[in-house]
């Protein structure tokens, strides 16, 4: 039997994340991914957020993606970008047989839809809703595997328990003078010009967009799509939106979290974009780090998804 890697790409299991209630998802949602002869044979018992009972007769054979719902969710659509929390099962197409699987004990595991996920979850997930329980059938290659008689074809049946918007939502704000300048792509993605003159010597916190969410504390585990760049060339020294892949982030000072990170993060909301500027003595000072000169002032522009609790 082949076993597929658990959560067959980089995320990590959550505890309860939290989001603002109002955030905004896609209002209109177009998938390439239908339900089809394959998905539509598959059916799962049990209740939502539970391991389900699952079904079907082997071999499954699965030329492309389909999806079928198999409970409706009336929650909101989710598409590219997003982050959502799910339940899952994978199982063999041919065999019928567990190929991997979530813990349901737990609740929940957080996958960011995009090009870092796997083709068939990210694309079978495409414009479904929170709250539905779902079956994929896909091809071994949409899967991650390479095609054997053995496993040609695999089924994933997915609950949806919850979802947060791929970027910041928040109303914008007048930017401070003298910091850097930044512009979204409509992705999200932050571009950032660093003006031409000494950093300052201090910690900056300018937020760039303000959401009625609730407020982070020093402690939490926060959920963030971030870029940072040094001030002295512009260069990006750490970035989420080149993955695609959201993080959870302690907001704890260690050895990959900087101090001004944590102080420019902690009384802002979720939802709210945050550009912060962070001198030496709030960054990695003198030793440096992974990209990072001795001595190197940084930019941080963090999107707030969630926090835990």
């Amino acid at each position: 039997m082949r076993t597929l890697p658990v959560l067959l790409l980089a995320a990590g299991i959550v505890a309860s994340l939290t989001s603002c209630a109002t955030a905004p998802f896609t209002e209109s949602c177009h998938s390439s991914v239908h339900a089809g002869d394959a998905s539509n044979v598959v059916t799962a018992t049990g209740a939502f957020g539970t391991q389900p009972t699952v079904n079907f007769p082997t071999p499954i054979v699965a030329k492309k993606i389909e999806r079928t719902q198999l409970l409706p969710g009336d929650g909101p659509t989710v598409s590219d970008g997003d982050v959502v929390v799910i339940k899952y099962v994978a199982l063999n197409g041919v065999s019928g047989e567990i190929a991997g699987q979530g813990d349901y004990s737990g609740p929940g595991q957080a996958v960011t839809l995009g090009k870092s996920t796997l083709t068939a979850v990210s694309k079978g997930l495409e414009c479904a809703t929170v709250g539905s329980r779902v079956a994929i059938t896909s091809s071994a290659t949409a899967a991650g595997q390479n095609p054997t008689t053995a496993a040609s074809s695999f089924v994933f049946v997915i609950d949806i328990l919850k979802a947060f918007p791929g970027k910041a939502w928040g109303t914008p704000q007048i930017p401070q003078a003298g910091m850097p300048s930044v512009v979204t792509a409509p992705n999200g993605t932050p571009g950032i010009t660093v003006p031409k003159e000494d950093p300052p010597t201090t910690l900056k916190v300018n937020a760039l967009q303000v959401a009625p969410g609730k407020k982070v504390k020093a402690g939490d585990t926060v959920i963030v799509k971030y870029t940072g760049v040094l001030w002295s060339d512009s260069s990006v020294f750490d970035s989420t939106w080149t993955d695609g892949q959201a993080k959870y982030i302690p907001l704890k000072v260690s050895d990959t979290v900087t101090k001004g990170f944590v102080k420019g993060l902690v009384g802002q909301t979720i939802g709210s974009q945050v550009l912060i500027v962070a001198p030496p003595s709030f960054g990695f000072g003198s030793a440096g780090s992974n990209n990072v000169p001795s001595g190197s002032t940084l930019i941080y522009v963090v999107d707030i998804l969630g926090v835990d609790g």
